[in-house]
């Protein structure tokens, strides 16, 4: 295996993992009704996690 194939096949793990993680973050924040705070143009918002799932499924 070539080293951009192992970087690659990487990759995709990572990618794979994060979405994971991420999809876990959103069930957790409506399970405990806590909204999901993020960084948007520099300032600190709070967003349901709601609207994050749906933003995610674009």
């Amino acid at each position: 295996m070539t080293i951009k194939e192992e970087l690659s096949d990487l990759e995709t793990k990572v990618t794979k993992g994060l979405k994971i993680a991420h999809t876990k973050m959103i069930e957790f924040k409506k399970f405990k009704k806590t909204p999901i705070v993020i960084s948007s143009n520099g300032k600190v918002i709070e967003v349901t996690p709601e609207e994050m799932a749906l933003e995610t499924e674009k």
